[in-house]
């Protein structure tokens, strides 16, 4: 592992985009835990493009124009559908604590934030080109060199990912009594998911 590595990686995943915003709103709307939970599960949504990028199936995609555009679109209307369920809730934004600790409630979280990520397919083809670059191509255990670098880049994602969540949670009580912020924040969060899906959305292969 080289510090090169270290440092990309943590641009990179410090870069707000989807599952940041989620997080974030996570934390907002319920509390520290909901900000755990959500980090974790944009953490494992990115699993599978990991596993993809280190058998080569982001191959395919880079490939083929059809799977790439499918994948694309149907992570732009999951988007627009976050975007219109946050100006759809009418609730405060701040869920009582007993909420936040029903196991529905938490895989609800996992469900959401694993497919927001996992709904992207630039995420595949960014980690096709990203990991090969610091694992020398005539390594004898270039597989499980890139295995390890994988763990790291999650590992730096949950705590990044804890990081915005945990901020957030920390400004819950500073807006939750401030409707008009409240309001603010839904409609902030909904222009960003729509902001994100149209900037998918002009993805080219």
């Amino acid at each position: 592992m080289s510090w090169a590595f270290v440092v990309t990686t943590l641009i990179v995943v410090a870069t707000p985009g989807t599952g940041a915003v989620f997080t974030i709103s996570a934390g907002l709307s319920r509390g520290r835990r909901a900000a755990l939970i959500a980090a974790l599960g944009c953490t494992l949504g990115v699993v599978p493009h990991l596993l993809a990028a280190i058998t080569g199936l982001a191959a395919l995609l880079n490939a083929s124009a059809l799977a790439f555009q499918s994948l694309k679109w149907a992570g732009v209307a999951y988007l627009l559908y976050l975007a219109w369920a946050t100006l759809r809730d009418r609730s405060n934004l701040i869920a009582e604590a007993e909420a936040t600790a029903a196991p529905a409630s938490a895989w609800r979280t996992i469900r959401t934030a694993v497919l927001i990520n996992l709904l992207n397919p630039k995420l595949t083809i960014f980690f096709f080109a990203f990991l090969p670059q610091f694992v020398p191509a005539t390594s004898p255990d270039a597989t499980w060199q890139m295995v390890w670098l994988s763990l790291i880049f999650m590992a730096a994602t949950y705590v990044v990912f804890v990081g915005y969540g945990l901020f957030a949670a920390g400004l819950r009580d500073q807006v939750r009594r401030r409707p008009r912020i409240l309001t603010w924040l839904r409609r902030s969060f909904a222009a960003t998911y729509l902001l994100l899906a149209g900037r998918l959305a002009l993805e080219e292969h």
